[in-house]
C-alpha cells in the first residue's frame, strides 16, 4: 500500500487509480497487487505509520548516539535491536510479533518465482500508416488492425 508518489502511481484517483506500469508488472511478477492508498487520506496506512514510529522510538533512538564507520557494523546493530524488539511481547496480545508473524504471515506466503523479475522500460508509439512504429531510429512491423492506435512497448534492457 504504497502513497501516491509519483514512481508508484500514474495518475492518483478515489477509486481506479493508475498504477506505473513497470511497477504493477513487478507487483504481477511476485504474485501480489499494489493498492495506492486515496489521495489526501493520512488514515488508511495508520497503522503501517504506527509501526515506523515504533521502529524510530525502539532503534533508531538507541542508536543516535553511536557512531559506525561502515554500512555493515550499522547494519548489524540494527539487526540485533530488531531482532530483540520482535521477540518483546506486544501489551495487548501478550505474544510477541515474531509469534504473530509464524502463525498468521508465514502459513500465507507463497515462495518467490523461480526466475528472477526482469526490469523493463515502456514506451508509447503510435502506429504509422504503413503498419510500422519506430524505436531507436529502427521500424518494427505491426498488425495493421493497429494503424493509428497508440501502442505502449515494453523495452528490456541488455
Amino acid at each position: 500500500m504504497p502513497d501516491n508518489l509519483k514512481s508508484a502511481v500514474s495518475k492518483a484517483d478515489r477509486y481506479a487509480p493508475e498504477v506505473n506500469t513497470t511497477y504493477a508488472e513487478l507487483a504481477r511478477h511476485y504474485g501480489t497487487t499494489v493498492l495506492p492508498t486515496r489521495p489526501r487520506k493520512p488514515k488508511d496506512k495508520a497503522k503501517v505509520e504506527v509501526a515506523v514510529q515504533v521502529v524510530e522510538r525502539w532503534i533508531l533512538a538507541r542508536l543516535r548516539h553511536h557512531t559506525f564507520f561502515c554500512l555493515s557494523d550499522l547494519n548489524t546493530a540494527i539487526r540485533q535491536l530488531l531482532q530483540e524488539m520482535n521477540a518483546r511481547p506486544l501489551q495487548r496480545q501478550k505474544v510477541s510479533r515474531w509469534d504473530l508473524f509464524e502463525t498468521l504471515d508465514r502459513p500465507a506466503l507463497h515462495p518467490l518465482p523461480s526466475t528472477p523479475y526482469e526490469y523493463a522500460q515502456w514506451k508509447k508509439a503510435k502506429v504509422s500508416i504503413d503498419y510500422h512504429i519506430e524505436f531507436n531510429r529502427r521500424l518494427y512491423s505491426v498488425p495493421h488492425a493497429l494503424v493509428g492506435e497508440v501502442v505502449e512497448l515494453r523495452i528490456r534492457l541488455p
